[in-house]
């Protein structure tokens, strides 16, 4: 949306309706939208009814009165970016957004919504120290108002567009995000799941030598991965502002932080929930995103970026092709562990299904060293097939693997009735999908 600030990136809208005009005109952006869709791409637009810069040529102040936003700095200026918070409590702002919101979805085809910053809406205290906010009429901290607002919205999106997606950028424990209206919740079809990416994050960023030591990091999110139907977001925010790229974040030597980049988009894919990478990171870019400047394209000349972009691309096929890894991502007979609490050789194993019991088992392996022989329970017993792996020469690895799958052995393991015994290279994880006879 048209906004009048880059280093914004683009948050500080001031034309709702309007793309911006610095790459051409709105037929321009209908002409590529249209053109990504018949490429197979879906659109999903970040759209920011959260705030608005207080510029004169925005929204600010409009017509010499505070008429889109509070009149009270306690409740109409947003202490972190200084900007004018709406004012939910209009009927006239609430029709406004919610135009806005059918105009991208309606006019100009887009597929999704996500929906910046909810969690500065849902408080009144947001930000904010004692004393600096006012509470809701029942005494509360809750902003009952843009509560009404998003449930509103969410409701009028769904039923003019059934087939798109609203995404909530919510980063607190607000329950029931992502679950309809009519039993309480706020109508947004996913929600950011913040707690994996910080956890996530955390454990990659550590010598793989204390890892076993932090192995709930991995593993805690399964206890609340199905009270809302989540998407798992390695975003913008993660990669800017001195908290250094991806490939910097991992430990180690650069070998070795090649792999654990690849480790750590294998087991996100392998993960229940939908998938966001921010743009850079299937590059393994060193550098941090910045907004005055292109991606690191130049990066994929050298073999070990190409490798990484390679890796992704391949899980997003595998993704794609295995209705085990989406169909049910947002239910829990999707997802089993074979085993969670494998602390001493940072190790997970765990299998996701589809609806008509296809299995894929994915095995990680967080430390360098590589298992020769590592037993895993499986379901049922046949020929499993290695379909990813990587640290496969391919993808930059160091080529070793399962010589196209394994066989399972007979002998029950991890409480399964079979097992396989499996070549799990350091600092890698590994797809298997069974042939059964």
């Amino acid at each position: 949306m048209e906004h009048p600030f880059y280093g914004s990136w683009g948050y500080q809208t001031t034309g709702y309706f309007a793309p911006t005009s610095r790459y051409g005109t709105p037929e321009d952006f209908m002409f590529l939208v249209d053109t990504l869709h018949r490429h197979g791409v879906g659109v999903i637009l970040d759209w920011v009814p959260s705030h608005f810069p207080t510029d004169e040529h925005g929204l600010g102040y409009f017509d010499g009165t505070h008429l889109y936003e509070h009149a009270d700095p306690r409740k109409g200026i947003h202490p972190d970016w200084n900007s004018y918070i709406f004012n939910y409590g209009r009927n006239e702002v609430r029709s406004f957004l919610t135009s806005s919101a059918l105009h991208w979805l309606g006019t100009y085809h887009a597929d999704g919504l996500r929906v910046d910053a909810v969690a500065s809406m849902l408080y009144l205290d947001y930000s904010r120290q004692a004393g600096d906010w006012i509470p809701n009429e029942f005494g509360g901290r809750e902003n009952l108002e843009a509560l009404f607002f998003l449930r509103r919205l969410n409701e009028d999106i769904y039923q003019a567009h059934p087939d798109v997606q609203t995404i909530a950028e919510e980063s607190t424990a607000w329950p029931m995000v992502s679950r309809p209206t009519y039993v309480g919740g706020l109508g947004f079809g996913l929600k950011w799941d913040m707690g994996w990416m910080h956890d996530t994050l955390e454990y990659f960023s550590r010598d793989p030598i204390h890892r076993r030591f932090h192995h709930h990091l991995l593993t805690f999110r399964m206890l609340y991965a199905f009270t809302e139907n989540f998407e798992l977001p390695l975003s913008h925010d993660e990669v800017v502002q001195g908290k250094g790229s991806l490939l910097r974040k991992m430990p180690g030597d650069n070998p070795a932080r090649f792999a654990n980049l690849r480790a750590l988009f294998g087991y996100m894919w392998a993960q229940s929930g939908k998938k966001l990478l921010f743009m850079g990171g299937e590059l393994a870019q060193w550098n941090e995103w910045y907004h005055e400047t292109s991606l690191d394209w130049h990066l994929l000349e050298e073999a070990s970026h190409a490798g990484v972009q390679r890796w992704v691309q391949d899980l997003n096929a595998l993704h794609r092709a295995e209705p085990a890894l989406h169909e049910l991502d947002c239910d829990p007979a999707g997802f089993e562990w074979i085993d969670a609490n494998d602390t001493e050789a940072s190790a997970i194993s765990l299998i996701r299904k589809a609806r008509n019991g296809d299995t894929i088992l994915v095995v990680c392996n967080f430390t360098p060293v590589t298992r020769t022989d590592y037993q895993v329970g499986v379901p049922t017993g046949g020929y499993w097939r290695e379909v990813l792996n990587s640290d496969a020469a391919d993808y930059g690895g160091g080529g070793q693997g399962n010589l196209g799958g394994v066989q399972a052995t007979g002998e029950p393991w991890h409480g399964r009735p079979d097992s396989l015994r499996v070549v799990l290279p350091g600092l890698s994880c590994v797809y298997f999908k069974v042939l059964l006879p």
